[in-house]
């Protein structure tokens, strides 16, 4: 059985002992090798959704899901993170920096298609574009070594890959934007 609370304690724990996302990705792997007590223990996903689990300046745990078709565009966390997927399927896109930009762009550098049972770690300088590529819910724990909501963090411009600042009221927008679509359905 998936316990949110026994997990998010032993994420801390985990980051307490190695500031490095080593041990939780090892977490976040044993949770999600069982999918269906992922679902169990956090309930069916019903909507396109960015859900905060626990809060703190050392660690962010989020329920991620996303609506079918949903894409975010090129981001960075500027700290680690650890995704995994325990419904559905999420693509990665990752980008590198283009030296010497005044625009601060960036280009494709390669991609991963993560599905339920998957959990892999990110960078702190990883930047990556996510889009859900089935026409149903894709649910996603991601854990984050730091303050999500409060790091400074960028954004790059779908169309012309220039570098701006993340806003995250844009981004819960796109949740509901989805949200919207799916009920026209």
């Amino acid at each position: 059985m998936f316990d949110l609370q026994e997990f998010i304690a032993q994420c801390l724990a985990a980051v307490r002992s190695d500031p490095t996302h080593l041990g939780v990705r090892e977490l976040v792997a044993r949770a999600v090798s069982d999918p269906a007590a992922v679902l169990k223990g956090l309930g069916e996903p019903t909507k396109a959704e960015l859900q905060t689990l626990h809060r703190s300046d050392e660690l962010t745990v989020l329920n991620l899901v996303w609506g079918p078709r949903m894409s975010l565009p090129p981001h960075d966390h500027n700290m680690w993170a650890v995704i995994g997927i325990y419904t559905g399927r999420e693509d990665n896109i990752f980008w590198r920096r283009l030296p010497s930009d005044a625009r601060n762009r960036v280009e494709a550098a390669g991609a991963q298609a993560l599905g339920a049972g998957d959990a892999v770690p990110l960078g702190r300088d990883i930047v990556h574009s996510v889009t859900n590529p089935i026409d149903r819910l894709t649910g996603a724990l991601h854990v984050y070594g730091g303050d999500f909501f409060a790091a400074k963090r960028s954004e790059w411009d779908p169309e012309t890959l220039a570098e701006g600042p993340l806003d995250v009221k844009n981004t819960i927008r796109r949740f509901e934007e989805s949200n919207r679509l799916m009920a026209m359905r």
